[in-house]
């Protein structure tokens, strides 16, 4: 398939999947930074349903350098991303998803759940899966709803007939963000290792650059709502985060965060 075929996959079907698309050199580095930073951080399971019990996952991945800076512009993944989009989409975010033996299915959703517009719309949200390891139905892969990216949220926690983004070592899952899924239960003995490179349509954010625009030092003596107008804040307790603290939280050095998923 050529970078026009999968776009028009995700367009119908809301995904498609672009089979060898990294280079072993980059998936072995991918992979071995990964283990890495979850031994340097000690990375553990969140814990709750939507993350896992026996899911590590490391966030705010572009932080650390290469070779994560390869992941967002990599040629066999961005053109498809921009043609879902447009070449003005934004990293929305990084991550790892590993998930190890003895993991159930996470609950079925669409990513761009929080946002409240009525579907189906435009694409608000591009997201994609690359797989560090085989993905295979036995050990997690993506589960996916095949056109559900046209239809109304899912009711989260709701059983669903879906089928598993089998894909090789080295693949990538490309979806709308509308597209109902989850990861799936891992009942092998292996770990399935994923990096997940999130983006979003280029016009989700403030007209004026807040962030950059205003000092720190100035912006700690606001009053806690006009930090949070100015972007300081996270939205129904999730879009906005810093490695699961808000952007609040990271300026004054205090308070705890509480995920949508922790409630």
């Amino acid at each position: 398939m050529d970078t026009t075929a999968h776009i028009e996959a995700v367009r119908r079907h809301g995904y498609t999947i672009v089979e060898n698309a990294i280079a072993t050199p980059l998936n072995d580095a991918l992979a071995e930074a990964l283990e890495r930073l979850e031994r340097e951080l000690g990375a553990r399971p969140a814990g709750n349903a939507f993350e896992g019990a026996h899911t590590v996952r490391l966030y705010n991945l572009l932080q650390h350098g290469a070779p994560f800076d390869a992941v967002p512009v990599h040629p066999a993944v961005l053109p498809i991303v921009e043609g879902v989009l447009d070449n003005g989409c934004l990293i929305s975010s990084l991550s790892s998803i590993a998930i190890d033996p003895g993991e159930t299915a996470q609950p079925i959703h669409a990513d761009d759940q929080l946002i409240p517009l009525d579907k189906p719309h435009r694409p608000l949200v591009c997201n994609s899966m690359w797989a560090l390891t085989d993905f295979t139905a036995a050990n997690g892969a993506t589960r996916l709803v095949p056109g559900s990216h046209l239809r109304p949220n899912p009711d989260y926690g709701a059983t669903y007939d879906t089928i598993a983004a089998e894909m090789p070592r080295g693949s990538v899952l490309i979806w709308d963000g509308a597209l109902w899924h989850g990861g799936g239960a891992n009942a092998t003995g292996a770990r399935r290792t994923g990096i997940a490179m999130n983006y979003c349509a280029g016009f989700i954010r403030q007209q004026e650059n807040q962030q950059l625009g205003l000092a720190p030092a100035l912006v700690r003596g606001f009053p806690p709502r006009l930090r949070e107008l100015i972007g300081y804040g996270v939205y129904r307790s999730l879009i906005g985060h810093i490695d699961k603290q808000t952007p609040d939280q990271r300026l004054m050095g205090e308070g705890e965060f509480t995920s949508v998923w922790d409630r």
